[in-house]
């Protein structure tokens, strides 16, 4: 059985509310509720974590290596554009990992076209709203 995580950082806990008109309407309840009904049926575990806290997040990432997860899909908010120690955290799990951005980072802020973390991905998907999940999790389980 693969089992795959999707963690979400700081401040994705408000999707749905906060800038609806950059990250659109629908909750991270949404989109657990939609992940799990594309792999109803198949054998795959998800498994869903979010944080405000940098430390948390990481703590989350070691875990995972160490119980043997086959994936990870991260959005790492605004710490993909801020952090080493979160980068460091992705490399050294050794696991297979995509980065996902809910809005297009290039057509940001400057500070936000910068990741730190994806360079220790396998892939990036930026601009597909909550669309970019589903195709994470489609990628991943091909692997």
């Amino acid at each position: 059985m693969k089992k795959i995580a999707i963690i979400n950082g700081p401040n994705l806990d408000r999707l749905g509310q906060r800038e609806p008109e950059i990250y659109g309407r629908a909750t991270l309840a949404d989109l657990e509720q939609a992940l799990r009904a594309e792999i109803a049926g198949q054998p795959v575990e998800l498994e869903f974590f979010q944080s405000n806290h940098e430390g948390a997040i990481i703590d989350r990432i070691s875990s995972l290596a160490d119980r043997k997860f086959s994936g990870l899909i991260i959005n790492g908010a605004a710490l993909t554009h801020t952090s080493v120690a979160l980068r460091d955290a992705l490399l050294g799990a050794g696991l297979p990992a995509v980065e996902v951005h809910i809005s297009n980072i290039y057509r940001r802020e400057e500070f936000r076209q910068r990741s730190l973390t994806a360079p220790a991905c396998l892939a990036v998907i930026t601009g597909l709203g909550l669309e970019g999940y589903h195709a994470a999790l489609r990628f991943l389980l091909k692997r």
